[in-house]
């Protein structure tokens, strides 16, 4: 496959761009990602009857790949990240594809393995991609364009789900077959029509951990452990206590869906014109106040309407992790970006391993002492998010800096 140095691909048809295949990847990921994510609840537990216990190990069994995504580093000694990229995003597809084949708690638990490590391989080296190819100037507003593509591709397949699950009876295989045949033909066709992009900077392929990143990883840490509670608990809650059918949880998403549309592209002019420091404070602020109130829901019965609304805030600050990104894509030196994206999903996924499976066996205790721990993860991301300095660079990684010349490595 021919390759092409970055600085030549202005030259070729925007169809053909760098910026193209991120858009085309960005599309594809979610339709097979998020539509499995959409049935999950609903088809563990009327196909294969989980409880709180299953759905928390299911989850653990889902983040071990991501905890084991330093294993990029050596995978893209033998093979190009942009190869690996699609190939991961081929696996998901496939075994989004399959999902239904297998509808007991041992088929769950190997699909959603292979499921997995095709998302994480994706996701690390998408990471990586998007920080090599995005100058630092539009870095923030493209990466809300790319949430936002992502998002509107998403939408269509949720809105089938939505209008015609029970209007023409789908079944989970017909939805699955469907999304993940979909992500399929949008990776192979991407393997085949675009040409191999040489970033200007090459990168390190090796462990890279360095101590002036401290604050990137920490940061990294916390948000992998808050992730989680939303991810296996929230839209659990929704069908667990609220009864919520198939088609009402894809609405949730159709929701939020539309919310991302809209508010992605904002949020990247919001970073960009605010800084990484003020908009992760802001999210971090408002998740603390989310999950207080997730946690009010379980305590005092606050209702439905309440945590669907909660459910939909919580998704939209999602958005806003696009800051992290550009954080370090300024403090890192340019050929730290593949390694450090490799090392970064690993420390994200410390706290996922095993979290899920624990806050399992306390949500069959307590539900709602689940949300105000997620309250107390935000509170220490909103503490590290606050030593961010206002233009964070090599040499100026936190507010310390100004106190003490920067460490080497």
């Amino acid at each position: 496959m021919k390759t092409m140095p970055l600085a030549e691909a202005r030259q070729l048809p925007l169809w053909r761009r760098p910026v193209a295949l991120l858009f085309l990847m960005a599309i594809a990921m979610p339709l097979s990602f998020m539509t499995w994510s959409a049935l999950l609840n609903n088809f563990v537990i009327e196909v294969a009857g989980f409880d709180g216990s299953d759905i928390g190990w299911l989850h653990t069994v889902r983040e071990i790949p991501g905890f084991l995504a330093i294993g990029v580093i050596l995978v893209i000694m033998v093979m190009r990240e942009q190869v690996l990229g699609l190939l991961s995003l081929a696996l998901l597809a496939v075994a989004t594809a399959v999902t239904a084949w297998f509808p007991t708690v041992g088929g769950i638990m190997v699909i959603t393995l292979l499921s997995s490590i095709g998302f994480h391989y994706y996701e690390t080296v998408n990471q990586s991609l998007q920080l090599q190819w995005l100058p630092k100037d539009r870095a923030p507003q493209m990466l809300g364009w790319l949430l936002a593509a992502g998002s509107a591709a998403t939408l269509v397949a949720y809105v089938v789900i939505v209008l015609l699950w029970d209007t023409l009876g789908l079944t989970y295989n017909m939805v699955y077959l469907a999304s993940g045949g979909a992500s399929l033909l949008i990776a192979v066709y991407c393997l085949l029509a675009f040409p191999q992009f040489e970033s200007p900077n090459p990168q390190v392929k090796k462990f890279v951990l360095r101590r002036r990143y401290w604050l990137y990883y920490a940061m990294q840490f916390m948000a992998g452990a808050r992730r989680q509670i939303f991810t296996v608990f929230a839209g659990f809650m929704m069908v667990e206590r609220f009864g919520f059918d198939v088609h009402e949880v894809t609405a949730l998403y159709l929701i939020n869906l539309i919310a991302n549309m809209i508010l992605a592209p904002v949020f990247g002019k919001i970073v960009h014109h605010f800084g990484e420091r003020r908009a992760l404070a802001f999210e971090y602020a408002g998740l603390v106040t989310v999950f207080l109130l997730y946690g009010g829901v379980y305590w005092f019965g606050w209702g439905v309407v309440l945590a669907s609304a909660l459910y939909v805030i919580d998704h939209m600050f999602f958005a806003l992790a696009l800051a992290l990104k550009t954080y370090f894509q300024k403090i890192a030196d340019p050929g730290d970006i593949a390694p450090t994206a490799a090392v970064a999903f690993t420390i994200n996924h410390i706290a996922a391993v095993f979290l899920p499976a624990l806050l399992g066996y306390l949500w069959l205790v307590s539900p709602g002492a689940v949300f105000g721990l997620a309250a107390g993860m935000a509170a220490t991301s909103l503490a590290l998010a606050l030593m961010i300095p206002r233009h964070p660079q090599p040499g100026n990684e936190t507010i310390f800096a100004r106190f003490a010349p920067a460490a080497a490595e």
